[in-house]
């Protein structure tokens, strides 16, 4: 692991040390996780957050012997993160989610041009953002902010307002030390959060289900959606949604409301998903599956499709339907094929 970073980092085990950057790379490792947390809710991309964080640690590496322990290391590693963050927010759009580029459609709309994966709002594993151990209360708020309608509000703030309300709202800071880590005042910081507040309270964050939290309940809705997918039942299916359930499809803007056109685009554009089959993951802290159609050779199943599950109030109320799984399913460490 050590000669990975060494190696990106321009620097030798001769020039630090076996043990000495082994013990480095370690203490730096220790808070990846957490900075690729961090940096999803800032980029919107869990392919960009990576890139951030290891942008992030190649530059703690480099820049070491100057930190002297002068603040936390922790601290100090969001900091860099945080400058990388907004060096690459610096011209970039917002990612979104259909719901935020147009109004939704009617099952008969021809599907759409696919947009570029800039455009997106793109999932994330749960493991790759969410620590396994740690304050069970930390962990409950670590999963509710990386929920994708938590992430595609957060992408709505400028970046700097971003960053103050993640690091105060989600990771607790005080705003003395948002201050020092962005080179302001305690009064731009506060003014900054609250109209980060403000700007979020407009949005009305939906209120979904964090897998870690699910009851019998909604685990027995879950298991009846599979079921109901896989045999293509769709009547059954529909009672399980909420009358003003969606159903997205990014890379294409093209969205849908509400049971009759979810229906008739299952039954239309959508029908070759019958007989697909459905594994269990988890994304962005709520249940998801890795969908596999029947594939086109006859024999086995074709990665389609990750489908992030949307629930509140007992009713699935959203489906969202990423269809990058090229890129989407190693992420997850999903095959792109199963067997008969």
């Amino acid at each position: 692991m050590t000669s990975d970073l060494t190696a990106t980092a321009g620097t030798t085990r001769a020039d630090v040390g076996d043990t000495a950057g082994a013990d480095l790379e370690a203490r730096l490792e220790r808070h990846r996780v957490e900075l690729t947390g961090y940096c999803y809710r800032m980029l919107g991309s869990a392919f960009e957050a990576e890139d951030a964080v290891q942008e992030t640690m190649v530059r703690a590496w480099r820049g070491f012997d100057r930190f002297e322990g002068r603040s936390a290391l922790r601290s100090w590693l969001y900091r860099i993160a945080t400058n990388v963050c907004l060096d690459m927010l610096g011209g970039s759009q917002r990612r979104a989610r259909p719901m935020d580029l147009a109004s939704p459609v009617s099952a008969g709309a021809p599907l759409p041009d696919a947009l570029p994966e800039a455009t997106w709002l793109s999932p994330v594993p749960d493991g790759r953002v969410v620590p396994e151990r740690g304050d069970p209360a930390d962990l409950a708020v670590a999963r509710e902010t990386v929920r994708l309608a938590f992430v595609a509000a957060l992408q709505h703030l400028a970046p700097r307002q971003r960053a103050v309300l993640i690091l105060r709202e989600v990771l607790a800071w005080k705003a003395s030390e948002v201050a020092e880590l962005l080179g302001t005042t305690v009064a731009s910081v506060n003014s900054a959060l609250q109209r980060a507040r403000a700007a979020l309270a407009q949005r009305e964050i939906a209120d979904t289900a964090v897998a870690s939290a699910m009851d019998e309940e909604q685990r027995d809705l879950l298991a009846r959606y599979v079921d109901a997918f896989e045999s293509y039942d769709l009547e059954a299916l529909t009672a399980l949604l909420r009358e003003d359930a969606t159903l997205s499809m990014p890379p294409f803007d093209l969205w849908l409301r509400g049971h009759a056109d979810i229906t008739a685009w299952m039954l239309g554009p959508g029908r070759h998903c019958r007989g697909s089959r459905l594994i269990p993951v988890v994304a962005n802290g709520t249940p998801a599956f890795a969908q596999y159609r029947p594939s086109a050779s006859g024999s086995g199943y074709d990665a389609w499709a990750l489908q992030v599950i949307e629930v509140s109030e007992g009713r699935i109320s959203g489906l969202n339907s990423f269809l990058d799984t090229e890129r989407l399913f190693p992420l997850f460490g999903l095959p792109m094929s199963l067997d008969g």
